[in-house]
């Protein structure tokens, strides 16, 4: 039996219903304003394996409870930016949605990680029409976002891949190369944005 229990199949569902949202509030943003709010996103439903294997360090039982709210990223959504600003724009926009509850934020790009580690981490708590663990119809599902810049996103895909190369010869030069890589990158998100203000500035 999934992990996930009977509510597995509602998962996709869910997650094809949070994507639509996610496009009609661009196309709004981008008729209303003239520009378009993220580059692109991207979507998933955490697989069962990943799932046991997190609940399996975490020391959760194996059950239902333990995928869906103690874990609560069994959906999730990475929204990738051309701006840092539109990041905020995004968040702002979702908290003014009805359905959806943000529950808990994380700025990883105010205040980095040790590592040069920069995102925005959210995890909402989406009102749907399917009933949830704890039997309530309309029911309650969590999904994890995370917002970066392309510059973010692309030092993250590196950093990942280093993370889980195990015969790395170097493993301290490369991370502080890729720390010096992370703040070059922010100092060139913080310039872009400058650009785009001034150009802004220019039209008005």
């Amino acid at each position: 039996m999934s992990i996930y229990g009977k509510y597995q199949d509602y998962l996709p569902l869910i997650l094809k219903d949070m994507r639509q949202e996610i496009t009609v509030m661009n196309e709004e943003y981008q008729k209303k304003h003239g520009q378009k709010l993220y580059e692109h996103f991207e979507g998933r439903v955490k697989s069962e394996k990943s799932m046991i294997e997190k609940c399996q360090r975490k020391g959760l039982p194996l059950i239902p409870e333990s995928a869906l709210i103690e874990n609560r990223d069994s959906i999730g959504i990475r929204i990738v930016t051309n701006f840092v600003d539109d990041i905020y724009t995004v968040i702002r926009l979702l908290e003014s949605k009805k359905d959806l509850h943000i529950v808990k934020k994380k700025d990883y790009i105010k205040n980095a990680k040790p590592n040069g580690y920069r995102s925005y981490h959210l995890i909402i708590d989406k009102k749907v029409n399917f009933e949830d663990i704890k039997g309530q119809k309309p029911g309650h599902y969590f999904i994890e976002i995370q917002l970066r810049t392309i510059a973010m996103d692309t030092w993250a895909s590196l950093e990942h891949e280093m993370k889980y190369k195990h015969n790395i010869k170097n493993p301290e030069q490369i991370s502080k190369e890729l720390k010096r890589v992370a703040d070059e990158l922010a100092s060139c998100d913080l310039s872009m944005q400058t650009i785009r203000q001034l150009i802004k500035e220019d039209e008005s």
